[in-house]
């Protein structure tokens, strides 16, 4: 089955050209299925290339999805075309009055984690976003600095600031195989990363409420579930693409900024070498099984999502 885009998004003529099989909104809606609704709430800076990212994995699932592109209400992005977000972008506000309900909903990163979550400019917005999935989504998949002003939010796990930054592909450990989301996962996990900031084994440890899926003897806790929450937290970059980590040393490199090569991505760590995907497959299970736990929980009825 396919994801449902709008014929004009870019992703959908990328994912097309890639085989991934898209669907316009008009052709949906004469299939006799219910799709899961899927948002993405985007507070990436270059908004296209992170549509393109969630929108390849949770496309690839035999079931119909239903793509909702969201973004904050008042924070204007000064890094994607006005007319882009206009046309295809709803803001929370829109969506929070409407009262409608999402089977699923990506809350992705941003470029903001040396400061404090208050002070963001958007805090006590995206906060209203945090409580409005516990009564309006069946699933919150909360990534990298999303995932870990969640985890603030609802248990005060803190984030801690890094001396150096944790740039590039680890290898981690899967400590749950049993778990619905780690389905087909090997016991070794190689996963992209690019953060200055963690959070510390010890002190998840130190909350009953979450349980660590995936971690790494090198960066720490990667992959969290809340159940309380009806949440996962992942605090990597399971969606990156091949280049995505080569853009971000490029842009550093030619800026002047001190960087260091990404660890373990290169071959040989030589940065004139072409890197090699070798987390793609492990990126479509994981976004491949939060859609199918969803499509075995959610109810079919979403009004009833959020119901005790």
């Amino acid at each position: 089955m396919p994801i449902t885009l709008p014929n004009d998004l870019p992703a959908y003529d990328i994912l097309s050209n890639e085989g991934v099989m898209v669907m316009s909104p008009g052709r949906a809606a004469t299939q006799d299925i219910r799709p899961l609704r899927i948002g993405l709430l985007n507070l990436m800076p270059k908004k296209i290339q992170t549509e393109n990212q969630f929108a390849r994995l949770i496309g690839a699932t035999p079931l119909q999805i239903e793509f909702q592109l969201i973004r904050m209400s008042d924070h204007e992005s000064r890094n994607t075309a006005a007319d882009h977000l206009q046309s295809f972008y709803r803001r929370f506000c829109e969506v929070e009055e409407t009262g409608e309900k999402f089977d699923g909903l990506i809350i992705t990163g941003a470029p903001i984690e040396h400061l404090p979550f208050e002070a963001v400019t958007y805090w006590d917005e995206l906060t209203r976003v945090f409580d409005w999935t516990q009564s309006h989504v069946h699933s919150t998949f909360g990534v990298c600095w999303g995932g870990m002003a969640m985890a603030w939010y609802f248990h005060r796990l803190e984030k801690h600031m890094l001396d150096r930054k944790a740039f590039g592909c680890f290898r981690h450990r899967n400590l749950a195989p049993s778990s619905p989301y780690l389905r087909g996962f090997s016991d070794d996990v190689l996963v992209p990363v690019s953060r200055w900031t963690e959070v510390r084994q010890d002190e998840v440890d130190a909350i009953p409420a979450l349980k660590t899926l995936i971690a790494s003897d090198q960066v720490g806790p990667c992959l969290l579930q809340d159940p309380g929450h009806r949440a996962l937290y992942v605090f990597n970059h399971f969606e990156y693409d091949s280049t995505t980590l080569k853009d971000e040393y490029d842009r550093d490199a030619a800026s002047g900024k001190p960087i260091d090569v990404p660890v373990n991505y290169y071959p040989d760590d030589d940065p004139s070498r072409t890197p090699t995907n070798r987390w793609r497959s492990h990126a479509h299970l994981l976004y491949g099984n939060w859609i199918n736990e969803i499509y075995q929980t959610t109810p079919f009825d979403l009004n009833r999502i959020g119901e005790a």
